[in-house]
């Protein structure tokens, strides 16, 4: 494995923490004898061509610096590669790092966790499986329905700024708050026609900085976890709502949780996000893709 390391940085991650946490875990990597490389680019899709060139290029190893969305980023380049990911958590979310276990918000330490990994001789690095629509790849969970609405209207806001910018738009979409007609099919089997407040479908087992929606998912079992919340009332949803961070909400009556390998979903004016990201209206189709990229753990 060649000495150089490549930092994939967001810098304005974490309202800034980015930035900051690229030097201390540059030292760190730095510290145990390997050379560091920074990727910033000009957008998201110059710093991924940027990213992808150093894959090629026989980089040791794509350390993302940033939150979810920079490790979403990353996996674009490194996924269905033999490439090691190494990801320095400091964002607002970290789903994908929790998920792992790896540190959160200490770039010095993840920098120490990463090098003891890659000088591991393999030991340290594990092959987990991503989820896949189309071209795109994700590691976390794939959002449909009232949380996904949440996102579209939080982007759409320009006041306030912050958390408070999607509370806000929690609130907005309780108040509009109805079940959505969905047809499901898992494993091209038959498809099931569903009235459904959310579907998220689970490579990892969070997202929204801890919420364990699909909290029995394995990230190397080849499946998905698709949890599935039916019509609900508002009473019923801020009931449930607070138990998604300890994952006691998959034994409510209202929810229920299928596995498998691809899953089809269809539904009217949602919008599907992965890892935080947009990918577009349904109908979408993912698929589990076993040992996909190969990460950094302790």
């Amino acid at each position: 494995m060649t000495s150089e390391i490549t930092l994939f940085v967001n810098p304005t991650a974490g309202r800034g923490r980015g930035a900051r946490a690229a030097l201390s875990a540059a030292s760190a990597l730095r510290a145990a004898g390997f050379s560091v490389r920074t990727v910033i680019g000009r957008s998201a899709q110059d710093a991924l061509t940027r990213a992808r060139e150093a894959v090629a290029g026989g980089t040791g190893a794509l350390v993302a610096v940033g939150g979810d969305g920079m490790a979403h980023l990353a996996l674009q380049a490194v996924a269905g590669t033999r490439t090691p990911l190494g990801l320095v958590a400091v964002g607002t979310g970290n789903d994908f790092a929790r998920t792992l276990g790896l540190p959160v918000r200490d770039p010095e330490a993840s920098g120490r966790q990463i090098a003891a990994a890659l000088k591991d001789k393999g030991a340290r690095l594990r092959d987990v499986d991503l989820g896949r629509v189309g071209g795109t790849w994700f590691g976390t969970v794939l959002a449909s329905g009232f949380d996904s609405r949440v996102n579209d209207r939080g982007n759409r806001m320009r006041w306030p700024t912050g958390r408070a910018r999607y509370d806000l738009a929690i609130l907005a979409e309780l108040a509009a708050l109805g079940p959505v007609p969905y047809r499901i099919t898992l494993d091209g089997g038959e498809v099931r026609e569903v009235e459904a407040t959310l579907v998220a479908v689970g490579n990892g087992t969070s997202y929204g900085g801890g919420m364990r929606i699909c909290a029995d998912a394995d990230l190397g079992d080849g499946l998905f976890d698709i949890t599935v919340v039916g019509p609900c009332s508002r009473t019923t949803l801020l009931t449930v709502f607070p138990k998604v961070y300890r994952g006691t909400h998959l034994g409510h009556p209202k929810v229920s949780v299928h596995r498998a390998v691809r899953v089809e979903l269809a539904a009217p004016g949602v919008t599907g996000y992965a890892d935080g990201e947009p990918l577009g209206p349904l109908p979408l189709a993912a698929e589990c893709v076993p040992a996909a990229v190969r990460v950094a753990v302790p």
